[in-house]
């Protein structure tokens, strides 16, 4: 049982910090956990709400801390919140917080994808974001992830969502790959990159062991339910993600999906040395 770490996460009430949060605060790592909105307190954690994850209300509370896990980000553009704003500038914010209060280390989660050669809004601003940490002189582990699927993320919501509507839709082929890795490696795969130095300055792919169509991860998923699942064309799709704030899929979920990234597993499974959870084995079995 480890008890010497502090680790800072930061949206501590997103999904991945909830789950994150809980496995630490079950290995007894003290925590600071910091979100704009409010959260459960759990065993060994201080509680942060801070809209603006202001320094004067922050410095003191997280000096000396081991790690920072940066989980703040959007997927989505409003008028309120731009990708630079959150996803680039916060960051940067972030990374000059971590400085002044001499946190060891900055781990961040990225996106699939990103590259120097990226023309995305949203991959622009994930990698701008990552030379911000790259260049800060701090410790860092990147990590650039695939689809995070467990109870309750994002994708399963929608589909269930749709399921509900008695009706899936595919934009496109739906041939397009996905490489989803479960929740339950990536809270794992955070706390050793926070707690082991083999991680220390490495971009690395966080991905799951199996590559599934689209089609067939949708099929899968809505396996026993007389869901219909239709095919559109990509051309409607992105006309409904324009015009509709509500449309089920928005116009950087099918940039990334249309995409078709997939990453290294083999690298993070030899770095982790852990066991993973065949994503499509619990789609099969459940």
């Amino acid at each position: 049982m480890v008890k010497s770490l502090k680790i800072v996460v930061t949206g501590a009430s997103g999904y991945i910090a909830r789950n994150l949060r809980k496995y630490l605060s079950e290995k007894d790592i003290k925590l600071v956990s910091i979100s704009r909105k409010d959260f459960k307190n759990l065993n060994c954690e201080t509680k942060i709400i801070s809209k603006t994850y202001n320094e004067k209300n922050l410095l003191k509370k997280i000096q000396n801390s081991d790690a920072l896990i940066h989980l703040v980000g959007i997927g989505k553009q409003t008028v309120s919140a731009d990708y630079d704003m959150i996803n680039t500038n916060l960051t940067k914010h972030i990374v000059n917080l971590s400085k002044k209060a001499n946190i060891k280390k900055i781990i961040f989660l990225s996106g699939l994808g990103v590259s120097p050669n990226s023309s995305l809004g949203y991959f622009i601003s994930k990698y701008n974001a990552e030379k911000q940490i790259i260049d800060s002189g701090l410790d860092y582990t990147i990590f650039r992830p695939s689809y995070i699927v467990g109870k309750n993320d994002l994708l399963s919501k929608n589909l269930k969502k749709q399921i509900k509507s008695g009706e899936i839709l595919i934009p496109g082929s739906g041939t397009y790959l996905i490489q989803p890795i479960h929740i339950s490696d990536v809270v794992k795969i955070l706390f050793l990159s926070a707690s082991q130095m083999r991680f220390n300055n490495k971009i690395i792919d966080l991905v799951g062991p199996d590559y599934l169509t689209f089609e067939k991860y949708v099929k899968l998923f809505s396996r026993g339910t007389k869901t219909k699942i239709k095919k559109i064309n990509l051309e409607d799709a992105y006309h409904n993600a324009i015009v509709n704030s509500k449309s089920d899929y928005g116009i950087d979920d099918l940039n990334i999906l249309v995409g078709n990234f997939t990453g290294n597993h083999k690298k993070l499974s030899k770095i982790s040395k852990i066991k993973f959870q065949s994503v499509l084995e619990l789609l099969q079995s459940c």
